[in-house]
Order: C-alpha cells, then structure tokens, then sequence
C-alpha cells in the first residue's frame, strides 16, 4: 500500500507482487505498477527485490607472513660436512666416511639394525663396507642427509653408470626415495645404447616401475631395431630369457 500527498490532492493505490515471480529477477532490475494518473501527473511504482544494485566487495589485501622454504636439508648437509659429532666411521676399500648413527638409522632399516640394534657393527666405531665403490657410498652418504640427488654434471663422464650403481646401493640399504629418484635419472637419459643396461638394472635391484618403461621402449619397432643389433641385447639374451620372453610378448602383442 502506497500514498502520497501533493497539496489538496491526495491517492492510494494497491501494489500486489507475486513473489514466486520475482525469483529469478536480476539485482538491478525492478518489477513495476502500471502508469497511475493523480493530481496531474502520472505516477509509477517500482520495486527491486534482488536490490537496485550489486553490493560492492571490498577486498582487502591480506599480508601473510612468507613461509621459506624447508632448510633441514642444507642444515644436515653442513653436518655432513664438518662431521661435528660423528660417532661411527665406514670404511670403504680403504677410504673412511665418518657419519652420525642417529641420521643413518633414522633414513634406512638396514643402517638402523645395523648402528643401533643387537648386532655386532653397533658397538664398532668403524664399519667396513664391502662391494659397493667409495664413489657411489659418498653420494648415497649426501643424500641420506640431504634428501637431494645429484646433477648429472657432478657425476663425471659416465652419470648414467653412477646412477646404476646408485640404484644397486639403494635397493641394498633400502633407501625407497633414492632408489625412484635414481630410476627417474635413467629414464631421463634413456636411449637405444643406454636401455639394455638400465633393463638390467631394473631388473636385478628390483626396480618393476623402471623394468616396464624399458621394455615399453624397446618394444617400439623404431627403437627395437637399433636395440637388437647393440652388445647389450646379446648379454640380455644369453642372462636374463625370462625378459627376452616379456620382450617377445610385448612385440607380438
């Protein structure tokens, strides 16, 4: 019900809205009376029932304190390093590793049992270690501190063979992180000279992940005709006829 007054003039009028109707009105966009004549004037009634207008947002910019990145790993590093605290020594043909039992123990169930468990090795302040290359030992030793891998470029001339017998050690130790790692280095170098041997790898330190993307890639004609005629594949052929047998299936499929 609305009424206005103007001097002696006065008039009501009934403004009845259907509500179910006005649902799906847009904001801004009014329902309204037809044209009302009164005290010579016409006259109209308009209502808006989403609002005559979009409520403005304001958004305020909030400053959040910048989290930096996880240091833990350059901290260990410098431990490493300057072999504060080191507590046991591993000896590998001839060159010593001195190291902390806590962080080994921490990263691998083998150097757990082995520092800090029933075992014999626990109460030695040197371990000799046999059938693994100070090399592969020292880069392995960073990482269990670091949880970083190295660059290609750090590896010398042959990164490929580093990172296979990096494979090697981290399925002995078992370091499962590492092991992946070193797999995704491989695969990123892989080509028809490379794959035999990474095949191999995968194969023998228990890698499946990295086994199926080699015969994956040997299994492409364009790249098995290159495969077939290298060194390797004889070796593949003469050790491992299981694989040869996967291969043939895969080709024929």
């Amino acid at each position: 019900m609305s009424a206005s007054i103007l001097d002696s003039c006065s008039f009501t009028h009934q403004f009845k809205l259907n509500y179910l109707e006005t649902e799906n009105v847009a904001i801004g966009h009014p329902v309204s009376s037809e044209d009302i004549s009164a005290g010579g004037h016409l006259w109209r009634i308009s209502c808006y029932p989403r609002g005559c207008r979009e409520q403005e947002k304001v958004e305020q910019e909030d400053e959040l304190l910048e989290l930096p990145p996880s240091d833990i790993g350059s901290h260990l590093g410098l431990l490493l390093d300057c072999m504060n605290g080191s507590d046991v020594s591993f000896i590998v043909d001839g060159e010593k590793f001195p190291a902390h039992r806590a962080v080994l123990a921490a990263r691998s169930l083998v150097f757990k049992a082995q520092l800090l468990g029933s075992m014999a090795d626990a109460k030695m302040p040197s371990i000799t270690l046999h059938d693994i290359a100070p090399a592969t030992f020292k880069v392995m030793l960073r990482f269990m501190y670091t949880d970083a891998c190295p660059a290609d470029s750090e590896l010398g001339n042959s990164p490929d063979e580093m990172f296979r017998c990096l494979l090697a050690a981290a399925d002995r130790f078992p370091l499962d992180r590492f092991k992946i790692l070193c797999a995704v280095k491989l695969w990123d170098n892989i080509s028809a000279d490379t794959v035999v041997a990474t095949l191999i790898c995968a194969e023998t330190y228990n890698c499946p992940q990295l086994k199926k993307k080699c015969i994956d890639f040997i299994a492409e004609e364009k790249n098995f005709k290159k495969v077939v005629l290298t060194d390797g594949f004889v070796q593949l052929a003469q050790q491992f006829p299981s694989i040869l047998d996967e291969l043939r299936e895969k080709v024929g499929a």
